[in-house]
């Protein structure tokens, strides 16, 4: 079980966040697509989720103006060769926990 995962009831949230960065957000019922903009930056996406994802590579390139494939970052790992498996690492929710909810921070 994953800390988060990409499922509807997380999509309240995803707007929530969006709206809360100064997006006004829309759904597109002819498009079947969820909206965002800000700034005459727009984006869509298939869900709210995907849309925030949209909006954090928009945050994380900060363009100036549009130019042509703006978003292209280059990384170590490229699409098709992503791992198939998982480091060895403790979820989050396999951690102890604190003896007070106080103590979470």
């Amino acid at each position: 079980m994953p800390a988060l995962s990409e499922h509807m009831n997380v999509y309240t949230t995803a707007i929530a966040v969006l709206e809360a960065k100064g997006f006004y957000i829309w759904y597109n019922r002819k498009q079947d697509s969820f909206c965002a903009q800000r700034d005459g930056w727009d984006f869509w996406a298939d869900n709210p989720i995907s849309l925030l994802g949209l909006v954090a590579i928009f945050e994380y390139k900060n363009p100036s103006e549009f130019t042509h494939r703006w978003w292209e970052t280059t990384g170590s790992i490229r699409y098709p060769d992503v791992p198939e498996t998982a480091p060895e690492y403790t979820a989050v929710y396999d951690k102890p926990r604190c003896e007070s909810e106080d103590k979470w921070g």
